[in-house]
């Protein structure tokens, strides 16, 4: 028997029932009620042990680490080297490192869409955090709806909590060309469509547009949310940009489980550190790389969740911050670029170096740095690649507005926009006779009839596809151009719809229309077939051209034909299940398609 054997340890004070468990840091926090503090963590030692962890672990700072690995998530296939590389970071500077999982949803693989469960992830990610005795939580997150779920989730639960993002995938090549998911998924399939590829080269682009794993290598809703969350100044600046696949993305990685140990010591809290300014910055940044729509339902869904910033920022404020600040990103589908052109131009430090005269100096971060001070603290000189991808502030790609907000008539409720995205400047003051489709069902049928009364005037109008519509407000707004108008060579039209679209994808479309039609209070819900819909984008108004009294008449009319007859209405009110919840429970867009009782106020009635 060694020296070290003989040692005799003293009895733990935690299990000294004259000792009070007032600590609320490491084991002690959260204990299961047993009716016995004391016996709650004895317990709690006992199948912890079972796991081979000595009292010398446990006594450390508890950082917790999401592990949202899934076969169905190809974003997140680096999440084991991740986990590996966090853990690293945390052991190394004193603290444990233990990781849990929750749900994870991926864009493509998620039925009927991802935005459907991106409250679900929130509530799971929102209760395990609050569950478990964490100083902190590591959130690996990166396809879109999960790093706003984990964000929401993370501000609701308001333990000290750490984004850590997957990254973007690096692009592939056909043809000399360099492609990448998924605007190029979108313009090839288009080009399919209207018969410009045949099966064979489609086939072949298809191999390579998603060449590694990672998030869509383009400015699409993963990259946006992925630079907002850095300019929340919730992560490290390079964590935005840096490739899935790189060495780069392990010592972020690495770099976070050190942040996690020194937040799990302070005590820093989102909803401590968040503020306006916080959220200012991340919308100015939004409109800065021209990015996704979907990040504007997201940004209002993680505002309201935080108690003192519910109804504090709008869609009114993403509006007034795009009329003073451009677009400088040159990447697609705004521009040309991809997610590693970007990062291997400076990425969001350069960006933030070019905006500093745009952005809020004293938001603080957590790292209890203000993002003034971090800016400050890291200079950056600009080369040629770097003002050829994040163009200056004199030079910018689009002068202001990249993203829009309208209203009118049919948008009481407001509507949104990505101007930037447009490549025919002339439909963004349009007017022309809707060609209405009631549905995605009744789209996928009648889009493509040669008979279908429609020409490169119209404005073609999508119902049924709002946050309660679909459900889940699906990415089905990018309405296809008729196969007959494609094979003639149209490439745009004016399109509207109470759902979303991809943040990859660009067109001339209106989105996030609200009330949503299927409520029986919308004016969008009442638009028919030859009705004049006239879309300004000066004026940022969206008008149906019928009067008042007309629009008043229609929506009664159809008031009392859901609310008397209608079987699919009065079905949403006792369906089971979590799509029961969701449909009677969910907010409209412009409040962030998020659950009512979710919001930091609760529901209202």
């Amino acid at each position: 028997m060694t020296q070290a054997d003989q040692v005799e340890y003293p009895p733990s004070k935690d299990y000294d029932i004259s000792t009070p468990i007032s600590s609320v840091s490491g084991l002690r926090q959260g204990l299961t009620s047993y009716g016995d503090a004391h016996f709650s963590l004895f317990l709690r030692k006992v199948f912890i042990k079972a796991l081979g962890y000595s009292e010398d672990a446990l006594s450390r700072p508890i950082v917790g680490i999401i592990n949202t690995n899934s076969g169905f998530n190809p974003c997140h296939a680096n999440v084991p080297q991740l986990i590996e590389a966090a853990k690293r970071g945390v052991q190394l500077n004193g603290g444990l490192a233990i990781e849990f999982p929750t749900i994870s949803v991926h864009e493509g693989f998620s039925h009927p869409t991802s935005m459907f469960l991106r409250n679900l992830m929130s509530m799971d990610t929102e209760e395990m955090i609050r569950a478990q005795p964490l100083d902190a939580c590591i959130m690996i997150g990166g396809c879109d709806k999960t790093v706003p779920a984990q964000l929401m989730g993370g501000i609701s639960a308001n333990k000290p909590v750490l984004p850590l993002i997957t990254g973007p995938m690096l692009p592939g090549s056909h043809r000399g060309q360099r492609i990448g998911a998924c605007t190029d998924c979108r313009n090839n399939w288009a080009a399919f469509r209207a018969k410009e590829i045949d099966i064979e080269e489609i086939s072949a682009i298809n191999e390579e547009l998603a060449p590694t794993i990672g998030t869509c290598g383009v400015m699409g809703t993963a990259s946006t949310m992925a630079c907002m969350t850095a300019a929340l100044g919730m992560m490290p600046l390079r964590g935005a940009s840096a490739p899935a696949v790189s060495s780069a993305r392990l010592r972020i990685a690495e770099e976070t489980g050190a942040n996690a140990v020194a937040v799990a010591r302070n005590g820093r809290k989102p909803q401590e550190f968040l503020s306006k300014e916080s959220f200012l910055n991340a919308i100015t940044v939004l409109q800065a790389i021209g990015g996704s729509t979907n990040a504007v339902v997201h940004l209002m869904a993680i505002a309201n969740r935080h108690p003192r910033l519910q109804g504090v920022i709008t869609l009114q404020t993403v509006e007034d911050i795009g009329r003073n600040t451009p677009l400088l990103i040159d990447l697609k589908p705004s521009g040309d670029n991809y997610m590693d052109n970007f990062h291997n131009a400076g990425g969001m430090l350069a960006l933030l170096h070019t905006l500093r005269p745009l952005l809020q100096l004293s938001a603080v971060t957590i790292t209890g740095q203000t993002l003034g001070e971090i800016i400050e603290g890291s200079p950056f000189k600009t080369f040629p690649l770097s003002q050829q991808i994040i163009r200056p502030l004199s030079n910018p790609l689009y002068p202001s507005s990249s993203l829009v907000v309208l209203r009118g008539n049919i948008a009481p409720g407001g509507a949104v926009m990505k101007a930037s995205a447009s490549k025919y400047r002339n439909l963004l003051s349009h007017s022309g006779p809707a060609v209405v489709f009631e549905n995605t069902a009744d789209l996928a049928m009648r889009i493509d009839d040669p008979g279908l009364p429609v020409t490169k005037d119209s404005v073609l109008v999508l119902k049924g596809i709002g946050p309660i519509g679909n459900p889940g407000m699906p990415e089905a707004g990018l309405i296809p151009i008729p196969r007959k108008l494609a094979a003639a060579g149209v490439k745009d039209m004016l399109r509207l719809s109470d759902g979303r679209m991809s943040g990859t994808a660009g067109g001339t479309i209106v989105l996030h229309i609200s009330p949503e039609s299927a409520l029986p209070e919308s004016p969008f819900g009442v638009v028919e077939t030859g009705d004049i819909i006239n879309c300004d984008i000066e004026s940022r108004k969206l008008q149906l051209e019928i009067s008042d009294e007309e629009l008043k008449a229609r929506i009664k009319q159809r008031n009392l034909a859901l609310l008397n007859g209608d079987g699919a209405w009065q079905e949403r009110r006792n369906r089971r299940g979590y799509h029961g919840l969701y449909e009677r429970s969910v907010n409209q867009a412009q409040d962030g398609a998020d659950f009512d009782f979710l919001t930091a106020v609760g529901p209202s009635g």
